[in-house]
């Protein structure tokens, strides 16, 4: 298995690779208690919604490692689930089992593009400018989400929207004693900084009490019959649908773009171009989970960003994304005791990565404005508008108008007019509010 996943080539081991992913796993648990959370707001059984959840989670993470060989975890993807939950079925008034079947057709659809070779030939015409953006306003993002799961920021008021919280709550002056802690220990380059950390602040919440020890170790999964292929294809192929598949499409196909780009930065895994080799194979993987997702009951699966907390503990190949699979398998039965990590212990450690994805920065183009303006919009439009989608499209349509009027479209390449193509679509379908 070390030949398998090139442990010399990437000058790894199992010891790091374990650690990586296990700090990945605990960074992204909360998937399996939140992605329920905000689905039953469609109406779908919590219960039921857990185990759609984690197995999908099992087998999209499962295939990235074996087939894929990167060390990056797959989940339902926050930001679709509550599109389909508030959007789609609350204010459109769609059932979620129709909006299954957007799903399942947007998983059906990249599988079949990815195997042709379509979308990493439109990956590869992404100038590196927009590429390096992606890193880092996933970065940003993730900071932003850090400082939100610590208690260090809230929301405001209309003109002032996000505010600082009350830091002299006794969760939030423990997280912030949890960043301190895990900042020391990775400086001082501890082996398993990140994942130290967030044991250390989790023990602090249980012996405060601000967080209860479990009621149980151990407690048997609920049925996925319920959601189970419960796929409303006929209520789908509506005309009135089209801007729910087609949106469904476009943040799917960008968000999985964004982040593959922007955690293989972080992890060193692009080329001399910065591309990212054999793309095709995650890609791939991303689609088939979808498929998979949208089976059992759960919305789009992809790449996760907290990916990037096991990157920076080290890890480098396919066996960091076994090992979560892996802890997802346990999740199964033993989730009292793997989900009490409270969001005030992995708040630090989603900050400190953000910085760490901060670095692509340097790599700008800081003289020709035509290349550092998409990517600032990029950055700024992921961050304020709390969607990594909407920064990206941004980013793509600001790149070919900025060259096609100052003189310099012959540096669009050919694939970047459609990526621009769809990115319209996507502001021109979204469900506004």
């Amino acid at each position: 298995m070390r030949t398998y996943f090139d442990f010399d080539k990437h000058h790894t081991s199992y010891r790091q690779e374990t650690l990586a992913g296990v700090t990945t796993f605990f960074t992204l648990a909360y998937i399996i208690i939140v992605n329920p959370a905000i689905l039953a707001a469609a109406g779908i059984p919590k219960g039921a919604s857990m185990t759609a959840t984690i197995l999908t989670s099992i087998f999209g993470t499962l295939l990235m490692g074996i087939y894929a060989k990167r060390p990056f975890a797959v989940a339902p993807y926050m930001g679709e689930n509550a599109f389909v939950a508030y959007t789609v079925v609350q204010t459109l008034g769609y059932s979620w089992q129709t909006a299954m079947a957007a799903i399942f057709m947007s998983g059906i659809l990249f599988a079949l593009i990815t195997v042709g070779g379509l979308r990493q030939w439109l990956a590869d015409a992404i100038p590196s400018s927009l590429k390096h953006s992606f890193s880092v306003g996933i970065g940003l993002f993730l900071a932003f989400l850090g400082l939100s799961n610590m208690g260090v920021v809230a929301l405001g008021v209309p003109g002032a929207p996000v505010q600082l919280a009350n830091i002299a709550k006794l969760p939030v002056l423990l997280s912030l004693v949890g960043l301190l802690l895990t900042a020391v220990l990775q400086i001082r380059k501890v082996t398993g900084a990140l994942l130290v950390g967030m044991a250390i602040t989790t023990t602090a919440f249980l012996v405060t009490g601000l967080v209860p020890l479990p009621t149980a170790l151990f407690s048997l999964p609920p049925s996925i019959e319920p959601i189970f292929m419960k796929i409303d294809m006929h209520g789908a192929l509506t005309w009135g649908f089209l801007g729910v598949i087609i949106s469904v499409l476009v943040m799917d196909f960008v968000d999985t773009m964004g982040t593959l780009f922007g955690l293989s930065s972080r992890a060193n895994l692009l080329d001399g171009d910065d591309n990212l080799p054999e793309i095709q194979k995650p890609m791939l993987v991303d689609a088939l989970s979808t498929i998979i997702a949208s089976i059992c009951g759960t919305t789009t699966a992809g790449v996760f960003i907290e990916s990037a907390a096991g990157i920076e503990q080290g890890g480098k190949t396919g066996f960091t994304a076994l090992v979560v699979a892996a802890l997802f398998s346990f999740s199964l039965f033993f989730s009292p005791i793997l989900t009490i990590v409270p969001s005030y212990a992995y708040g630090p450690v989603l900050l400190i990565v953000g910085m760490f994805m901060m670095q692509s920065v340097t790599k700008f183009n800081f003289i020709d404005y035509s290349e550092l303006l998409p990517a600032f919009l990029t950055i700024v439009l992921m961050i304020f508008t709390f969607n990594i989608g909407v920064g990206i499209t941004s980013g793509f349509i600001a790149y070919v108008l900025l060259k096609l009027f100052t003189g310099k479209v012959s540096e669009v390449r050919s694939g970047m007019w459609i990526l621009s193509l769809l990115s319209l679509t996507f502001y021109l379908f979204y469900p506004y509010h």
